[in-house]
């Protein structure tokens, strides 16, 4: 089965950019939805951004709207978070995942069945 694979994390400045990369290991994406999450330290985990199979289509939660852009390259099959103006609320684990189910974007994680083993975005004021 595929597996998600992130890369791009670190630690950066408050104001600063990152881009994280979401690479398919063991297979494809194919024409699955495809999400980002984030988990900081005692806190329930939460989506990000979404998008769907062809990339046409984009979901943001509210805390990264204007901030953040997830993107596509199914060429690549590769998942990218563009993040800016980072502030240190954004600190946490950033998990890729993706819906075999699904073609269209969804905010239900449990509708997300590959999923990768996270990588620690870490925003310093």
């Amino acid at each position: 089965q595929v597996r998600p694979v992130e890369s791009g994390g670190g630690s950066v400045q408050a104001g600063g950019s990152l881009r994280l990369s979401c690479a398919a290991s063991g297979g494809t994406f194919g024409n699955y939805a495809m999400g980002w999450f984030r988990q900081a330290p005692g806190k329930e985990r939460e989506i990000v951004a979404a998008i769907n199979w062809s990339g046409d289509s984009s979901y943001y939660g509210d805390s990264v709207k204007g901030r953040f852009t997830i993107s596509r390259d199914n060429s690549k099959n590769t998942v990218y978070l563009q993040m800016n103006n980072l502030s240190p609320e954004d600190t946490a684990v950033y998990y890729c995942a993706g819906s075999t189910r699904k073609i269209h974007w969804t905010v239900t994680d449990s509708l997300y069945d590959v999923w990768g083993r996270g990588t620690q975005v870490t925003v310093s004021s």
